[in-house]
């Protein structure tokens, strides 16, 4: 194991030093090379060119990867020179497949790879034409010059190849973050929609329990003399309202918390069809008359769907005792279809501008009737609401059994 260690950090050095890893092979490159200059020529001028050769040539490996385009067009300009001043091949041309292989695996200008590709195909059969081998027949120079073009073939496909990988790879991990920008993008979304639908839940059970909590609390008052049974039933009436919203709402923001214990408390469910005529009835104790009726056949239906149902009466009747006046009665009105549930909840009182249920106003007021159009959308129903014919406020809601989505 402490061997793998040596190794890893032994291929992270050279990773972070492609330069001094070039330079070193350039060197060894450079004293073969030399070799070959001491061996192949006599005398002292007939070196020099050789020399200048291989000390370029090698100049070129050792900077191949900090400057590719230009090291190719040195050695490409070299290779004129061999051609020229008639130096043969010799080990320091080696750096030309190494050129060939670096640009065409580099993530550069095109014509560069296409430069190298021309000028490896074309090394050997210019080799041969200019330094012809003595003795051998037609068939076999063009063999030779085959074989020797191989190699030059081979570096530029490999660099290449190694070229279009990394890209492959480059661009599966751009699609990766983008698709993880786009999962945190939805996430957030998803977080902003389920809070504002928190918000909407916290909106419904406040205005709707505390409206009930007011109400008998100045039915109270007033009969508190001269019937105090009456007012021990207020009483007890504003303390189970209070339980409730507390419940519910300890539920809602209980969603919000992330990272806390949970608490101990009542954690009711959501509200559903069924429990609408206990609201009625909760209503009703609170001093309003209400006409209550259901048409169809019951049956289950999307929790969604029965949570909306739900909200939407609850918050019409909230609105009713706000604006309906002392003496206003309501009626809701439950319809079965076979296709969806039918809500018709109206009001004979003396009701609000329908300014403040539509915009809200300018002192903020109407923001229940856009919870409603935004619940009733999200089930891909429809809603009307609006004042009545001779006095009253009517809502009415269509929920869909399955979306429209």
């Amino acid at each position: 194991m402490p061997t793998l260690g040596y190794v890893q950090r032994l291929y992270d050095f050279l990773r972070r030093h492609p330069t001094g890893v070039d330079s070193f092979w350039a060197v060894m490159l450079f004293g073969f090379s030399m070799l070959w200059v001491v061996q192949e020529h006599v005398g002292v001028e007939p070196r020099i060119a050789p020399a200048v050769v291989v000390l370029l040539l090698c100049l070129a490996v050792a900077l191949r990867r900090r400057m590719p385009e230009r090291m190719l067009l040195l050695v490409a300009g070299i290779g004129v020179a061999q051609l020229v001043l008639d130096v043969g091949p010799n080990p320091a041309d080696f750096a030309m497949l190494v050129l060939i292989y670096t640009v065409a695996a580099h993530d550069g200008p095109r014509w560069a790879s296409h430069l190298a590709l021309a000028g490896g195909l074309s090394a050997a059969t210019l080799a041969q034409i200019r330094w012809p081998e003595p003795g051998m027949s037609a068939g076999g120079k063009i063999f030779f010059t085959v074989v020797m073009t191989v190699p030059f073939a081979l570096a530029w496909v490999l660099g290449d190849s190694l070229r279009t990988r990394r890209a492959y790879f480059a661009q599966l991990e751009e699609r990766a973050s983008r698709l993880e920008k786009e999962r945190e993008a939805q996430s957030k979304v998803a977080v902003a929609a389920e809070r504002a639908r928190i918000a909407r839940e916290l909106h419904d059970v406040v205005a709707h329990n505390v409206s009930v909590m007011v109400v008998q609390a100045d039915g109270a008052a007033y009969v508190l003399d001269a019937a105090p049974d009456q007012a021990r039933q207020a009483l007890e009436t504003i303390s189970s309202t209070g339980r409730q919203a507390l419940a519910e709402m300890r539920r809602l923001l209980g969603v919000l918390r992330t990272g806390d214990a949970p608490e101990s408390g009542e954690y009711v469910p959501q509200p559903d069809v069924e429990q609408i005529k206990e609201l009625v009835e909760q209503v009703r104790g609170a001093g309003l008359t209400i006409d209550f009726r259901i048409e169809g056949t019951p049956r289950p239906l999307p929790s969604g769907v029965e949570l909306t149902a739900y909200r939407i009466v609850q918050e019409a009747l909230t609105n009713t005792r706000k604006h309906g006046g002392p003496d206003a009665g309501a009626s809701v009105r439950l319809v079965y279809f076979d296709d969806g549930l039918g809500l018709l909840v109206e009001d004979d009182g003396r009701g609000a501008a329908h300014e403040l249920y539509e915009d809200g106003g300018a002192d903020g007021k109407g923001h229940g009737l856009i919870g409603m159009r935004e619940r009733v959308g999200m089930v891909g129903g429809t809603l009307d609401a609006g004042p009545r014919p001779g006095g009253g406020f009517r809502i009415s809601a269509l929920l869909p059994l399955k979306s429209a989505h």
